[in-house]
């Protein structure tokens, strides 16, 4: 079977390449169509192709150079036609994203079967035409692939989705952060911590409820708390709110590449995702992969992870609650290591890669076969 998995922004390598790299080793012809990646190293191709098709003049930009983004977007539907000639090799085409769905809705190549997964099932803050731009676009698709209930039940119900197309494959453990061949360890003022961490990890953005995690962070004694990641909002707030409390709070306000992840979550005591809303994240299959202890927000697919007992959920929005949840785990090591282990046995169970390969060519095999709508 010949599988053309496509991220043309290449917005999510490491789950492109882990699904990739799965369903090559579950026996299928994978290449993975996309982009230059422009924030670091991205993990090596293992059995499967890489065809850096889209964005070939911007892909030679810095991330942060700003002749980026215009010559990307002068180049978007010349490849999208592009890859039109070329989706005609493939048996199966698996978008992971579209960049200009508006556009994009009307430049999908002819091939059938068209599949989507949904990383984000739905735009949290829509601008206007956008909703209706994510449904034209999801009809398109002969199924579409979510990571939890969670996000099928807000396709049946607010895109109006035929639940025929809605499928639910779990998002995978994010292991192959865990046998990197080079780490790089903490930087020296973070290796010299002594005592319990708290990591939150990610893209700071508000939904992500970092000033819940650093309100909450006013009543937990006896660890620090580490906010890792990139700005994607102001942090003067967090800043303001971390110097009047009277939990230890420090940042790494920058992007954390591959290499130096693993000493951060290796380090970590707790993980914990405050979220305000969300379907499902990265950051939770790397925590999982490292069979960390994890506190979540009950909300969207985090919920149902912690039904499963891998993870502790508190309601979002909920500091003191949050609060009494860490500090329970920083005091009771046997809660944490009871939470390690429920994390390392899903990471290798439902949310391995080769099980949710299986899963992706079952439903693959019944598209080509008719068997599905």
């Amino acid at each position: 079977m010949r599988v053309q998995v496509v991220d043309p922004s290449a917005y999510t390598p490491p789950y492109d390449r882990a699904l990739s790299g799965a369903l090559a080793r579950a026996g299928a012809d994978v290449e993975l169509v996309t982009s230059r990646f422009a924030y670091g190293e991205v993990p090596p191709a293992e059995g499967y192709r890489v065809n850096e098709l889209f964005y070939r003049r911007a892909g030679r930009f810095g991330a942060a150079d700003r002749g980026r983004f215009p010559t990307k977007l002068a180049e978007h539907v010349p490849d999208m036609l592009r890859y039109r000639r070329h989706a005609r090799d493939a048996d199966v085409v698996h978008w992971q994203w579209l960049t200009v769905q508006p556009v994009d809705a009307y430049l999908l190549p002819p091939k059938r079967p068209r599949l989507l997964t949904a990383h984000d099932v739905l735009p949290r803050e829509p601008r206007a035409g956008q909703l209706s731009a994510t449904r034209r676009l999801l009809e398109k698709m002969d199924a579409v692939i979510v990571h939890s209930q969670h996000g099928a039940g807000r396709l049946r119900e607010e895109v109006g989705l035929d639940p025929g197309r809605i499928n639910v494959i779990p998002h995978g453990a994010f292991d192959y952060l865990t046998r990197l061949p080079h780490e790089r360890p903490l930087p020296p003022e973070l290796a010299a911590v002594d005592g319990p961490v708290v990591l939150f990890f990610g893209l700071l953005r508000p939904y992500k409820g970092i000033d819940v995690l650093i309100d909450a962070f006013h009543d937990v004694a006896g660890g620090e708390l580490w906010v890792v990641g990139m700005p994607r909002m102001p942090l003067e707030p967090l800043r303001e709110l971390a110097s009047e409390i009277r939990g230890r709070v420090r940042f790494v306000p920058r992007f954390v590449d591959d290499a130096e992840i693993p000493a951060y979550f290796r380090r970590a005591d707790v993980v914990a995702l405050p979220y305000r809303a969300i379907d499902q994240s990265g950051v939770l299959y790397t925590a999982l992969a490292f069979g960390k202890p994890i506190v979540v927000s009950s909300v969207g697919g985090f919920a149902e992870m912690a039904a499963e007992g891998a993870a502790r959920a508190v309601a979002p929005n909920a500091p003191r609650e949050l609060a009494a949840t860490l500090q329970q785990l920083l005091d009771e090591p046997a809660e944490r290591e009871r939470l390690a282990a429920a994390a390392t046995h899903a990471a290798a169970g439902r949310y391995s890669w080769d099980s949710i390969a299986r899963q992706t060519l079952t439903l693959y095999g019944a598209l080509l076969d008719g068997r599905a709508p």
